[in-house]
């Protein structure tokens, strides 16, 4: 029999597949050997690849998604039963893929499934923190408040997210261009330059020598150089897939000059938005502090966050767990002490997370102003490097002349 399945690895990535098994048990187990947590398996019927399975997928975007739950809230708010908005939202929708979901879930509400249970099921799009609010709105009746909010939040996290790549993509392709400009001055101007030197009885500058052996390697010998870069990629791979990889590379990332004070800030801002989001649906604080832990995206703030519920666990309070915990400020500290004293922890949380979302706009700002100027000077001091080493020896020529 032929199985798709979907299920999570060790490093909490999804993975999807084919697999062929007697039953769906013997399929699970062998999943399982292979150190995969089962989600989701279906067994393909014959002629059901063909037409469920397309060969290209369409990919379901962010942006879908939060248009999705907008809408939904909007229909769920109207008084339109679940599983009639979500068939009306399947019919409108023009991607395939989305529409496949969507009817799924609509399957499944139907046969008597709450709607968390349903979105459960598709973990890639619909994460553990968007299915708990879910889950805890329908156990207070406040779903289409949820929907909204949701919606709302995530759109301003990927306006954030896209500012962030926004201020990382120019000093990117700055270099790049550096790059490919001097690269170019040195395979095809610097080597017309040599037999003018090599000619006259000069001594040749230090800075022409050392361009003219870099010259000469990415000349005659390139394949080193390749070599070299393919393998230093394949080192950064797999040190990015390994945990203490992942972790120096995560620490470096936040103590980056300019970068970190940025990505501190963007990082404490999604820690606080979705802890209070939480604890105001009425997530247990445990639970809150584990789905904080998990959209962190930085394995040190993640780390931080399940020792602070491990602290919890033994009767502290959170800020007393976070105490000597350097990677937060003393103000989140201070405040929230405030709210755990007054019983308003969730506001509190949700106004230092307003200020951190603010800040966090001036600090893209202020990077983006403090990032040109530096790539200039860096795009300017390498090539004018190169540019001085060919012209120091047409000085001494024309000083030898005279």
């Amino acid at each position: 029999m032929q199985f798709t399945y979907q299920a999570r690895d060790t490093g909490g990535r999804i993975r999807e597949g084919d697999l062929t098994a007697n039953s769906a048990d013997d399929a699970s187990r062998l999943l399982r050997q292979e150190g995969l947590y089962l989600l989701r398996i279906d067994e393909v019927t014959r002629g059901s690849r063909t037409q469920d399975m397309p060969l290209f997928k369409k990919r379901i975007s962010r942006n879908e998604i939060i248009y999705l739950t907008s809408q939904l809230a909007v229909l769920v708010d109207a008084g339109v039963p679940l599983a009639e908005s979500l068939e009306g939202l399947a019919k409108q929708n023009e991607n395939p893929t989305l529409q496949q979901m969507l009817t799924q879930i609509q399957k499944q509400v139907e046969s008597g499934d709450d709607l968390s249970a349903a979105l459960k099921r598709h973990p890639r799009h619909f994460d553990s923190t968007y299915v708990n609010l879910i889950k805890a709105s329908e156990a207070s009746g406040t779903l289409s408040q949820m929907l909204d909010r949701i919606a709302t939040e995530s759109r301003s996290e990927l306006e954030t997210r896209q500012k962030v790549q926004g201020a990382l993509i120019y000093p990117g392709a700055m270099l790049l261009m550096c790059i490919g400009v001097s690269i170019f001055l040195l395979i095809y101007v610097f080597p017309k330059l040599l037999p003018m030197f090599a000619t006259k009885q000069i001594e040749i500058p230090l800075p022409t020598r050392v361009m003219m052996t870099v010259s000469d390697v990415l000349t005659h010998h390139w394949y080193w150089v390749l070599a070299a870069c393919c393998f230093l990629t394949a080192v950064f791979a797999y040190t990015r897939k390994q945990s203490w990889g992942r972790l120096g590379l995560d620490w470096l990332w936040i103590h980056a000059p300019i970068l970190g004070p940025m990505l501190k800030k963007v990082i404490l801002a999604r820690n606080l938005k979705t802890l209070a989001i939480t604890i105001n649906a009425g997530v247990p604080v445990l639970q809150a502090l584990e789905l904080t832990a998990g959209v962190s995206n930085n394995r040190l703030y993640e780390r931080s966050w399940n020792e602070i519920g491990q602290h919890v666990t033994t009767g502290k309070q959170i800020h007393e767990a976070l105490s000597g915990n350097k990677l937060f400020p003393a103000t989140v500290k201070q405040m929230i002490s405030s709210g755990e004293a007054t019983g308003k922890l969730g506001m509190i949380l949700e106004k230092v997370s307003l200020y951190y979302e603010r800040e966090t706009k001036n600090a893209i700002k202020s990077a983006t102003t403090l990032i040109e100027p530096l790539m200039v000077f860096l795009m300017g001091g390498v090539i004018g490097t190169i540019a001085l080493a060919m012209l120091l020896p047409i000085f001494k020529l024309s000083s030898a002349a005279h």
